[in-house]
């Protein structure tokens, strides 16, 4: 897939880092395998997943001198395991919906690679193989980029 310079901010959550770690990881190399470069990505640690939509808003907000988003995409990845309490649901729910907010209020697609498994082992499931959520999240942000790219020109909507 051949795209535009592109400019993506990753905001990575660093609670649960062994998973988010290897869910950049996957990320990261998808994107450099579809051509996307070290200089074209921003990278953003958060304390946990609660926190990202707090940053993608900050960073969808941002604008460049010419007053276009500073980002084409944010990805945002996360992993809020399951606990005693229902916690991580309430987490969960609040994250997607604030960045499904944020997507449509600023024009910027904020990508979901927050993961939410009940089990450590899910987890790791989750970061290797077909079930790679953080090479799903790439994907799905190169495949936004495309879309965008349709709908608005190279010049426009980012």
């Amino acid at each position: 897939m051949t795209l535009p310079i592109a400019r993506i901010a990753l905001v990575v959550a660093q609670f649960n880092t062994e998973v988010t770690q290897r869910l950049k990881e996957g990320c990261l190399r998808t994107l450099s395998r579809h051509g996307i470069k070290a200089g074209q990505i921003s990278l953003f640690n958060v304390p946990g997943s609660y926190e990202i939509p707090w940053a993608a808003g900050a960073l969808a907000r941002l604008k460049t001198k010419t007053g276009s988003p500073k980002f084409d995409v944010i990805i945002c990845i996360g992993a809020i395991l399951k606990g005693r309490t229902p916690q991580n649901d309430y987490i969960a729910a609040a994250c997607a919906q604030s960045l499904q907010d944020v997507s449509v209020a600023t024009g910027v697609p904020c990508i979901f690679g927050i993961i939410t498994p009940a089990t450590e082992r899910q987890a790791k499931a989750r970061t290797r193989g077909r079930l790679h959520r953080g090479v799903e999240a790439a994907l799905a942000a190169l495949d936004i980029l495309k879309l965008k790219r349709r709908i608005y020109g190279t010049s426009q909507g980012s």
